[in-house]
């Protein structure tokens, strides 16, 4: 549709992460779309005069106010997380630090939110009613974790740390964007009664009510354009612009229109509940449906891709066979991560990618991939970004090593002396165990890397650092 490329050409960035993809839905402008036909009736339930509330700012009742994010980096250890709701939770372990903020303090009664963003996987860690067992262990309502360089959503059904099985981190008002005065995704809010429904991209539902008044987990509600943002103080400005753009989405069960954002100590409490001067009638509910690419996808259809596309590969470990494997196909990640492929964790670790049809791109080659056979001992997996090898492989070991595919994915090719990255690449490390399985082990780490070596692991590959291949930095 018309202006729809333009709007979705940035995600906001946290720690060097993007925020889910530009072309997720959370990114995505809706101040265009149609009403749903409901507007009218949703906002009547949720409150027509019923104020705005800015549910965050400095502090309240002793504890920072909002829903704090705390981020961390590879080396955070990682702890063992039990859930009440375990079979619509994300297993741990989970890169959670002993002093994590948790909303509303460390004493509070109420949703005890716990955000967790490790920024060198881009992943993030949410857990909903979290609470401390020890120094490496926690409990917790429920837990989600999302690879913010992906549109993929949670399996239907399932929730999250949110009602509404979303994530939490993308609709949160930050200072940092109120304060430069462009914030440009949407927000998210809660509402005191919600229908046993919920639509795109939601994922899960939290009431027993049906009828039709009651709005479902999901909607987007958009501030109405003939709402005049400059009667407000200047970080108020850039909220109410983003409302009127982008919308919020209906994320949980709780206060008429309470705002969701991350608490900071330089928010000016007193212009922030300038937004009380908005009210119910001031919304109206739109219907983003014509924006769904596929039920499974936060992405938005016939949205200009990035100009140079990435996939994330993502690293997993089964610790009982103390074997790695990394991926970027889609299916086969969200195999791993709901247990339909038993046994493997991720590691927290992974590297970027370029999509296989980029193959033929100057200075980039693809990468082929082996299965070695289970009858033969193996139950592992290769990569090469070497054709040569790739053809060694398949004539030398064709017996052992399936050629499952002659493009996975495509990388840069290092220099075959030096083992030199081009600009703008880092390096891949490449790894043997030396075992009769014959694991391998890929990383851009090279603290991981010298902990391998020293743990008796071979490197394998290109110059005195043995690299493999290059990967977009």
């Amino acid at each position: 549709m018309p202006g729809l490329a333009e709007a979705t050409l940035a995600a906001a960035l946290i720690a060097g992460c993007p925020v889910l993809p530009a072309d997720s839905i959370w990114n995505s402008a809706v101040d265009t779309l149609p009403l749903d036909p409901a507007s009218a009736a949703y906002v009547a339930t949720i409150g027509a005069a019923r104020a705005v509330h800015p549910d965050f700012g400095t502090v309240y009742a002793g504890a920072p106010n909002g829903i704090p994010l705390i981020v961390v980096g590879a080396g955070q250890p990682r702890v063992a997380v039990t859930f009440g709701y375990a079979d619509e939770s994300d297993p741990g372990p989970y890169p959670i630090p002993p002093a994590a903020p948790i909303e509303g303090g460390s004493q509070s009664t109420g949703d005890r939110h716990v955000l967790v963003l490790d920024q060198d996987a881009c992943q993030l860690y949410e857990l909903y009613a979290a609470y401390p067992l020890a120094r490496d262990a926690w409990q917790a309502g429920s837990g989600a974790v999302f690879d913010l360089r992906s549109n993929a959503l949670r399996p239907a059904g399932w929730t999250s740390a949110d009602a509404a099985g979303l994530p939490i981190l993308p609709g949160l008002v930050r200072f940092d964007e109120a304060a430069a005065g462009d914030i440009t995704h949407a927000l998210r809010f809660t509402a005191p009664q919600t229908r046993d429904a919920y639509v795109w991209p939601a994922r899960h539902r939290a009431s027993s009510l049906t009828g039709a008044q009651y709005p479902p987990m999901g909607q987007r509600f958009r501030l109405k354009a003939s709402v005049d943002a400059s009667a407000f103080g200047p970080r108020v400005q850039a909220i109410v612009r983003a409302l009127k753009k982008y919308g919020m989405m209906l994320a949980d069960n709780g206060s008429s229109w309470y705002l969701s954002g991350a608490p900071d100590p330089r928010w000016d409490d007193d212009e922030l509940h300038q937004l009380g001067r908005l009210t119910g009638s001031d919304f109206e509910a739109v219907d983003v449906s014509m924006l769904q690419s596929a039920p499974d996808s936060g992405q938005v259809r016939g949205a200009a891709p990035p100009p140079d596309a990435t996939l994330a590969a993502i690293e997993f470990y089964r610790a009982g066979v103390d074997h790695y494997f990394v991926t970027a196909a889609t299916a086969e990640i969200a195999a791993l991560d709901t247990g339909v492929l038993a046994g493997w964790l991720r590691t927290g670790l992974g590297f970027d990618v370029w999509p296989p049809d980029t193959a033929t791109q100057a200075g980039r080659t693809p990468v082929c991939r082996f299965y070695g056979r289970p009858e033969a001992g193996l139950d592992s997996h290769f990569y090469s970004a070497s054709p040569a090898e790739c053809a060694a492989v398949a004539q030398r070991f064709g017996d052992h090593w399936l050629r499952e595919s002659d493009d996975v994915f495509a990388v840069a090719p290092a220099d075959p002396v030096s083992g030199a990255c081009a600009a703008g690449t880092v390096p891949v490390y490449r790894m043997y165990d030396d075992r009769a399985d014959a694991n391998h082990r890929y990383t851009t780490s090279p603290s991981v890397a010298a902990a391998m070596r020293a743990a008796g692991w071979v490197p394998e590959g290109y110059g005195p650092s043995a690299v493999a291949f290059c990967v977009p930095g």
